[in-house]
Parts: structure tokens; sequence; C-alpha cells
């Protein structure tokens, strides 16, 4: 059955509330049948639609969700509320994830992180992406796979937004110029805490956290292990784990202990990394296993071994002798096809039609707030920047915002869209309370604050002040590079 003209023909015959009784109505009765036949379609391997599963705790009673596998491997999960305004939020997940296989538990476990949007009455799709590592165009097509999987399932909606949060908001800004162009599939997006530098840019401080960290520690690797260069993040057959990563850190800094059971050697090297990296020292570690397992997942899997990073000419400054760090750390340049490969994927042209909404904590400890700046920077070289529109918030954490901020945020948008009224970050700030009433998790907008230049924060390499990393010109030309980019 073609649902989007059944939901058509529904919307011109009833009045809406009940057009939304009878189409839901339709839809479970056919999600049902179709789930019966699941387990024999799964079992001649074959991938099947969406079936029943249960919702996340917070969702109980107030959605319907279902679950399910795409053409390409993809997990995702969809969920239906009670009373759905006929629009649709599809959610773009961060990470990467460094599994082999697509999670299944993932897109059910960000549709319990973010029950917020189908409290509000927005349907829900997400995607756990085909395979773990890294791919932000792989991870686009994923996304846009699960909101086509709604569609066939529940017919198309009034208005579709993009959510993604971290790595997922690069994702959700890339899905956004490949699919969101005036009349496309999506009518706007909310990137949140989002990691808006693209990959060719976005990670130069965790290259600096990288060699600034051997420089003083000279444990990861040790000079009685194999020796590769720094910027691989990890040699391709090593089995360092995780907690073994974090037993060199501590050896080194002591950063897991009080500051008085530190020795001064560990203390004064806690002090010069962080001084000179500007990385918080709560998310040292996390920064340090990015830039260990997931650099090795770029170079090694994702880009044959070539070297996209560089630091050569980086002056290194805050430390207790800086003349020394910057003689001792070691230097390297990049590979410019690996360079060009990890920009097509990753990186943003600016060239949106859509309204953009942000959201960023100021004291993100992670996708530190003037990843903004550069997205904003972006959008203005491309001339689109008449479509965005920044907020900032005083929060401190990366992977999770106020419930009523998000609220807050896609009413906003959907109001933008139907009405073509911008919101202002003073106007965000002033209906977020009426929000936090429902919620009660607080309202921190902070409509003065405009996020200082990328390179304040991190320092820019050869060409690195220019915005957009890569223009749409680039692009163009790039994707008629046979194997350009990254493979899925």
């Amino acid at each position: 059955m073609d649902w989007t003209r059944t939901q058509a023909v529904i919307r011109r015959s009833v009045p809406v509330a009940a057009a939304r009784r009878t189409t839901l109505a339709a839809v479970l009765a056919g999600t049902l049948a179709a789930g019966l036949l699941a387990g024999a379609s799964q079992a001649r391997g074959e991938t099947a639609g969406p079936v029943r599963a249960a919702c996340p705790d917070e969702l109980a009673g107030r959605a319907d969700c279902y679950t399910g596998q795409d053409a390409n491997g993809a997990y995702y999960a969809l969920a239906v509320p009670t009373d759905w305004n006929g629009s649709l939020v599809v959610h773009a997940h961060g990470g990467p994830d460094l599994g082999a296989e697509s999670d299944p538990a993932r897109s059910l476990d960000d549709l319990g992180r973010w029950s917020v949007m189908v409290k509000e009455g927005y349907a829900w799709a997400g995607s756990s992406y085909r395979r773990g590592g890294y791919g932000t165009r792989m991870a686009a097509a994923d996304t846009e796979s699960a909101r086509r999987v709604f569609v066939g399932a529940f017919g198309r909606p009034r208005r579709t937004f993009v959510h993604g949060q971290s790595w997922g908001g690069d994702v959700a800004a890339k899905v956004v110029e490949r699919y969101g162009r005036r009349g496309g599939a999506y009518d706007g997006a909310l990137l949140t805490n989002g990691v808006l530098g693209g990959g060719s840019r976005g990670y130069d401080y965790r290259v600096d956290l990288r060699v600034v960290h051997q420089y003083y520690c000279g444990n990861h690797p040790r000079p009685s292990e194999p020796q590769y260069p720094l910027w691989q993040g990890l040699r391709a057959g090593s089995t360092m784990t995780s907690a073994g990563l974090r037993a060199r850190l501590q050896e080194c800094t002591g950063y897991a202990s009080a500051p008085a059971e530190r020795t001064a050697l560990q203390q004064r090297n806690l002090d010069d990394i962080l001084a000179v990296t500007g990385i918080p020292e709560r998310t040292l570690e996390s920064h340090l296993r990015f830039a260990t397992f997931t650099f090795r997942d770029i170079v090694h899997e994702r880009l044959g071994g070539r070297n996209p990073f560089g630091n050569r000419g980086v002056r290194y400054s805050g430390s207790h002798d800086d003349a020394a760090l910057n003689a001792g750390v070691e230097r390297f340049s990049p590979d410019p096809t690996a360079v060009r490969d990890l920009s097509y994927d990753s990186d943003l042209t600016g060239r949106v039609g859509v309204p953009v909404l942000t959201l960023h904590a100021i004291d993100d400890p992670t996708a530190f707030v003037e990843h903004e700046a550069a997205y904003r920077d972006t959008l203005r070289g491309a001339g689109r920047d008449r479509f965005l529109v920044q907020s900032f918030t005083r929060e401190h954490e990366h992977s999770a915002l106020s419930d009523a901020e998000y609220a807050t945020s896609v009413t906003a948008l959907d109001a933008w869209v139907r009405t073509g009224r911008r919101p202002t970050p003073r106007s965000l700030a002033a209906s977020c309370e009426e929000f936090d009433r429902t919620y009660g998790t607080g309202c921190f907008y902070d409509p003065a604050f405009r996020p200082a230049p990328y390179a304040s924060r991190v320092e820019p390499r050869p060409g690195g002040l220019r915005w957009p990393a890569m223009t749409a010109a680039q692009e163009r030309a790039w994707s008629r590079v046979e194997g350009v980019g990254i493979a899925p």
C-alpha cells in the first residue's frame, strides 16, 4: 500500500486530529501484520521492514516503537508518539563508534536519551549506521535511509528535521547539504554540541595532544616497543586497550589521582600538557583515546595508511620551557591525497538551503564551542549565513544538554520553518522557561555570548584561516575523482 498517498487522502477528508488517529491506526495494523512475517523473512535472509519493539522506559505508554535493519545492514529505531504532531525528527548519532558492525542497541539508546523530541509530539527515526569507524558521508546516507524507512511505513511527514549531536552534528550538517536543499527531504536542522569544524581541521588539537603527550611522557610508544609515526594514533597491529592507555597516562601525569598524591614530575607533566593543548583535565583521557584509537581507524582502516594530519610550523606555547618543547616535539606533514579524502568525506561546504539552528554548551569540554565559529564562517563564506541561527548555554557537558532547551530548540526551529520568522538567542531564552515548567531541567541560555574564532583555540595549519575548508566547487571537482573519500 502507498502510505504517502493514503495519508494525503485522509488529511484532505477528515480534520487534522482525526487524521492522525486514523492514519496511525492503519499504520499500526499494517506494521503488526508485518511483524508476524518478520521471522520468516529474516530466516530467508531478506531485510524485513520495521517490527514492533519495546520502547525505552522514558517513552513507555507514550509512543509506539519499531526496529529493523536496512538494505545496507544498518540497524534503526523508529518511534511514533500517541499524540503525533505529524512531523519527524531524524537523528544522527555521535562517535564514531569503532565496532566492526552496526550496533542494534545504539539507535534505541539514542531514542531514550533524546526522548524529549517524542514527548514534544515528534516522530523519531535514527540509524546505528552500517558499520563502526569513521565515515561521515556513509553515516549521512544511513541517516537518510532511516528517514526513507519511516516514510515507507508511515507516509511522508508534514515536516522533517534532522538532529545531530557531537560528531552527529557534522553528519547532520552533511545530511542538510546532500539531501536538504529547498524542496528536498528536510525542512530544517538542529545541531547540538556539534563537531562543525570538519575532519580535516576539527581534530588538529588532538594531533597536538598526541605529540605533546609523547614529548613529556615518552610511553606511547615506549622506547622498548615498536616505533611508529604518531599521526597513526596507534600502529595497525597493536593490542593496546583503553585500560592500557589509561594506565600510561596515569603513570606519566597522575591525572586520576588527587593532586596531593601526584609526584612533582607528574604534576608538571600534567600542567604542561593541559596548558599547551587547552584540553580540560576532566576530558584529557577521552581526547587521548580519540587521538589513539580513532586516529588508528582513520589512518589504517579508512585511508590505507596515508597521513591526513600535520603539525609542521605549529608553535606550541604555555609550557615551562617552550623552546625545548618546540625543538623536541615530533613533526610531520600530511599526505595531500589523504587530506583530500578526509576533507571530501567530512568537511562542510556551507551550501545549505533550509533553516539551521545550533545549540552549544559554552564550556563543552569535548567539542569546543569555537566549532560554532568555524561553522558560522563556513556558511558566511558560502553566502548562506542567512539560514543560520546560533544559540549558546552556560552548560558544562558534551553528551547531553537540558531537555527544556532541546524542547525549546525543536519548537523554535519548527516555527521558523512554518512562519519564516527567525528565532533569536533572546527569544529562545525567553521561551525556555515555559518548557522548563514541564521538564524541570533548567534554562541556561546566554544570549550575549559569541564564540571566538576557531584559530583562537586551535593553532591553524597552512590555509586554516579560510572557510569553508572545502568549497562547493572543490567538492564537485573531487567527486569526479575515482575512489575519492572514505569507502562506506
